[in-house]
């Protein structure tokens, strides 16, 4: 791990534990730090905090001012946190399911969104089942028991159909309609990338292990290995070609369903 974000997570931890106490009871490294993917200058921190019951109203107050970036700064492009209780954590339910949920960063939005009720639906309600299930599989402990035995999968069917929102959600977005290049369609061939290999072979990669490994099988390798190469500055594709990717992903996803 980056020594310099591995240092953030420790005194993350530690604000945590001094708002939250014993009820704190697991913290967990999730998206490109858990994947071995991290990218500085390019991924955010994305962190995971379970504690042993639902928050009050203050404590949620308390955490987000201790670990907002003017508090504790984040060395990466932002912090992407969210806070469940241990059952919710567990249960391998499709809904958003959390306590609180904090982006802040020096190069992203500040948000909070106080109660999973309240997280608009236009804005995606299924990312936070994916991530526990890829904290299920990879999470890196920073507090607490295996990320394994915390947090659970949603069911094949359920996986499935949250994957298929996802994707759909991705191709709903704006895009520009001409063959100029078109900066983060990369993320999208490559997050569309990472799909298939779950739904296919039953495992979480990161986005660009999961572009290698359908390159190497013959899923437009070019336009794979231009996207990875977009990541470190290269040229993005156009949105039209990352759409006609990810139509292509979505069509063998549900079909094989």
């Amino acid at each position: 791990m980056d020594p310099v974000v591995r240092r953030y997570l420790a005194d993350l931890v530690a604000a945590a534990r001094d708002v939250l106490g014993e009820d704190l009871v697991g913290a967990y490294a999730a998206g490109s730090v858990a994947l071995d993917a991290y990218q500085s200058g390019r991924s955010d921190v994305d962190v995971a905090l379970v504690c042993a019951h639902a928050l009050p109203e203050h404590t949620k107050r308390d955490l987000v001012a201790r670990l907002r970036h003017e508090a504790l700064p984040c060395p990466a492009r932002g912090l992407e946190l969210v806070v469940y209780t241990a059952a919710v954590a567990g249960s391998g339910t499709p809904e958003p399911g959390f306590e609180v949920e904090l982006n802040t960063g020096a190069r992203m939005p500040f948000r909070v969104t106080w109660a999973a009720g309240e997280r608009a639906v236009e804005d995606g309600r299924f990312w936070y089942a994916l991530d526990r299930s890829i904290l299920h599989q990879h999470g890196y402990a920073l507090l607490g028991a295996p990320a394994a035995e915390v947090f659970a999968d949603p069911s094949p069917d359920e996986l499935r159909r949250l994957i298929v929102t996802a994707l759909r959600w991705w191709l709903d977005l704006p895009t520009p309609a001409d063959d100029a290049p078109a900066p983060g369609a990369e993320d999208a061939v490559l997050g569309a990338c990472r799909s298939l290999v779950r739904v296919r072979d039953g495992v979480w990669l990161s986005k660009v292990a999961a572009g290698h490994r359908l390159a190497a099988a013959g899923y437009r390798p070019e336009l794979i290995h231009r996207c990875v190469a977009a990541r470190a500055g290269g040229t993005p594709p156009s949105g039209a070609e990352a759409r006609a990717f990810q139509r292509q992903m979505l069509t063998e996803i549900t079909a094989d369903g």
